[in-house]
């Protein structure tokens, strides 16, 4: 199974149409929140029917599984905790999101949603507790940030990794977490796109200008994760613990090429 994992998007349509070009390339489709943009100019409401529209153009070319990030919060119940409707909507048309599970093959999708309050955070320790009780041979979690004391939620100055999703890694040691929301993690010294905790595989694309994303993909079916930047295209196996630097990728797999190659606007 190839899984791409994009996250940070930010309602660069440029980007949106590369993942709609690129899916045909692989099964899986991952985007780890913050596909809309708090600062635009254009209302996050507005935003979200033009999003909704891309991931149903990638839906019908690969699994498409989202979760929600910090720039994607757009209601507040009476306790004051912020969380996302809109994207729930995308279930509508076979799209897990938060707080959903999904079993591809042999492995499982847990998808956490965004949140910094204590009383969905109950919630999504409730879901992982659920879901190890029916772990199969792959287990994967998708979740906006990346785990503190992490290379991938280093900026360069600090750390702005999630504490309890390390808690959470270091007691269920999932097989792997796909992230983003710390742009920098890949591209700054002493950060990373990839981290290993215990067993865990810790995932970063990062975010990079212009209209390809960065972006990862995991190869299941040849143990390895290739990440693809406008910096360097770098690879790393996973049946083993991570050798940084990482080494440069020098006899790309036709897949890989092929997904590089720039998309055409997607009409919306």
């Amino acid at each position: 199974m190839k899984c791409l994992l994009v996250a940070d998007l930010h309602y660069d349509l440029r980007k949106f149409d590369w993942v709609v070009a690129a899916a045909v390339h692989v099964d899986v489709v991952v985007i780890a929140g913050d596909h809309l943009d708090a600062a635009a100019v254009i209302g996050r409401p507005s935003q979200a029917i033009i999003v909704q529209k891309y991931f149903r153009r990638i839906r019908e070319r690969a699994e498409l599984l989202i979760s929600s990030g910090n720039h994607d919060l757009d209601h507040r119940d009476s306790r004051g905790v912020m969380s996302t409707q809109w994207i729930t909507r995308a279930r509508h048309y076979g799209v897990p999101t938060d707080g959903d599970s999904r079993l591809i093959g042999d492995t499982l999708f847990t998808i956490c949603p965004w949140s910094e309050k204590t009383g969905p955070r109950v919630q999504t320790a409730e879901l992982l507790e659920r879901d190890s009780l029916r772990r199969p041979a792959r287990w994967v979690w998708v979740h906006h940030a990346p785990p503190a004391s992490s290379p991938t939620s280093w900026d360069g100055r600090r750390c702005f990794g999630d504490p309890i999703l390390r808690t959470w890694i270091e007691r269920f040691q999932p097989d792997i977490v796909l992230s983003g929301h710390v742009h920098q993690s890949p591209f700054t010294r002493d950060g990373s796109w990839a981290d290993r905790i215990g067993r865990t595989w810790v995932f970063n694309a990062g975010h990079q200008i212009g209209p390809l994303p960065s972006h990862i993909v995991v190869d299941t079916d040849h143990p390895g994760a290739y990440w693809c930047s406008l910096a360097a295209t770098e690879v790393t196996p996973l049946t083993a613990e991570p050798s940084r630097p990482f080494p440069p990728v020098v006899d790309p797999p036709g897949w890989l090429l092929a997904m590089a190659r720039p998309a055409a606007p997607t009409p919306v």
